[in-house]
């Protein structure tokens, strides 16, 4: 491991235990485990079949932005490398899935290294934009209840803005990122012209991918199936917030899930933690929950997300494990590299 990773590393894991000290600090542990304990099955159960659907949209999502490249690419086969990736994220550092995802499944999909990272891109940026705008909805229209709300709005309306358009702009109009990569890879030129050649033709098979996709129809149904994709996730957060009694503000669901999800671009440990659970915890006060329910909440959220995607990952793992790790390729070799 490099003294960068290792840095990397312990930070991380400084500021998940930080942010768990900041959870449990004044909460009894005997009294969360009976909140927890109190949580209704069905609402917990609803929350789970809401996670399925919602990553069911996902993976169609993927599946749309791959199809470009290989047509034969069938919803269960784009299953297999997605939840697998977010497996190995939950339990391994450094986001170690997402390059698994970009490097390990070229042969299961048909589509070379290059165009998956262009469509994983797409989908970062696709959910950062929900994102933002799911924050800025919930700024709106809960502000007014929260303490302090009104100033944080007149603060961050602005930016919550300017990122979205941003976003809405980069997944429109990819080429205008080429001439600052461009003018990059010729100071890399400068210093090693063999990996400069290389990444430049990389790059080139990226930007292609990205003009691709932003095709105002394609990127149309994107944004639609993220939309729907996000929203199944907020009603895991609602449900989790019904499932205990002790919520008396279900409706801080719709804030928590944008804050939390946010959040999780902060170092943590694999999974999360710590960081995830205090900004749920903070959003669910806000609202005017008690501490030991936001708390609850918290937890149960993070159990509900959790659970089923390493689950599910780990059983996708072991199908791809069993097929041979590559599977039958749905293009031939001269498709996938082109």
């Amino acid at each position: 491991m490099t003294l960068r990773k290792s840095v990397h590393l312990a930070l991380g894991g400084s500021a998940s235990v930080f942010f768990i000290w900041l959870v449990l600090r004044a909460i009894p542990l005997a009294d969360l485990l009976a909140v927890l304990r109190s949580a209704r099955p069905v609402w917990v159960m609803l929350a789970a079949a809401a996670f399925g659907v919602g990553y069911a949209c996902r993976i169609w999502r993927w599946r749309l932005m791959l199809i470009s490249h290989n047509p034969e690419l069938r919803w269960s086969r784009c299953a297999v490398p997605f939840m697998v990736s977010i497996a190995a994220n939950n339990v391994l550092p450094f986001r170690a899935g997402d390059a698994l995802r970009t490097v390990a499944f070229t042969n299961w999909l048909g589509v070379p290294t290059a165009k998956v990272l262009a469509t994983m891109l797409v989908e970062r940026l696709l959910d950062l934009l929900c994102l933002l705008v799911a924050l800025g909805l919930a700024m709106a229209i809960f502000g007014e209840h929260t303490p302090g709300a009104v100033t944080l709005i007149s603060w961050g309306a602005l930016p919550l803005i300017g990122a979205s358009c941003a976003i809405v702009l980069l997944l429109l109009f990819p080429r205008w990122l080429q001439p600052p990569t461009q003018w990059g890879l010729g100071l890399l030129h400068r210093i090693a012209p063999a990996a400069a050649k290389t990444l430049g033709v990389q790059m080139d098979k990226l930007f292609h991918t990205l003009e691709t996709l932003a095709r105002r129809p394609r990127i149309a149904l994107l944004l639609l199936w993220s939309l729907l994709a996000w929203s199944f996730e907020a009603v895991v957060f609602y449900a989790i917030a019904c499932a205990l009694p002790e919520m008396s503000e279900t409706a801080a669901a719709w804030v928590a899930m944008p804050v939390g999800t946010l959040s999780t671009m902060l170092p943590s440990t694999p999974g999360y933690v710590g960081t995830f659970h205090y900004f749920v915890m903070k959003a669910a006060e806000a609202l005017g929950n008690a501490d030991i329910a936001a708390a609850a909440f918290a937890f149960l959220v993070h159990l509900a997300l959790y659970i089923p995607a390493t689950l599910w990952g780990g059983f996708c793992f072991a199908y791809w494990a069993l097929s041979g790790a590559s599977g039958i390729p749905t293009t031939t070799t001269k498709e996938a590299s082109s």
